[in-house]
């Protein structure tokens, strides 16, 4: 099996540009995974313009669109902080923890 390809990033033009799906083959995720996480990403939907970059980067897939607004679903969210650098406007931000 030949070796990926390196590429050097360039930001995509448009958001219909942006990668959708896994990047890897895998399965889904059928039990709780969020309680090693240490911050969560929280959204500030005064300040959201729903552009869905976020929901774009996620890598597990936790941000539910389906709604009026933006939804993380926390049992599933590792607190990766993906979506909260990737938020153009600083809508979302890593909020510790609480036990």
């Amino acid at each position: 099996m030949d070796r990926p390809k390196v590429k050097k990033w360039q930001e995509p033009a448009s958001i219909d540009a942006y990668p959708l799906g896994a990047t890897c083959d895998s399965d889904h995720l059928v039990s709780i995974n969020a309680g090693w996480r240490t911050f969560k990403p929280v959204i500030d939907h005064d300040k959201c313009v729903m552009c869905l970059r976020c929901f774009l980067v996620c890598p597990d897939g936790v941000i539910d669109k389906s709604g009026p607004q933006l939804e993380i679903d926390y049992d599933y969210c590792k607190g990766c902080g993906v979506c909260a650098h990737e938020c153009k406007l600083k809508c979302i931000t890593m909020v510790k923890e609480e036990k």
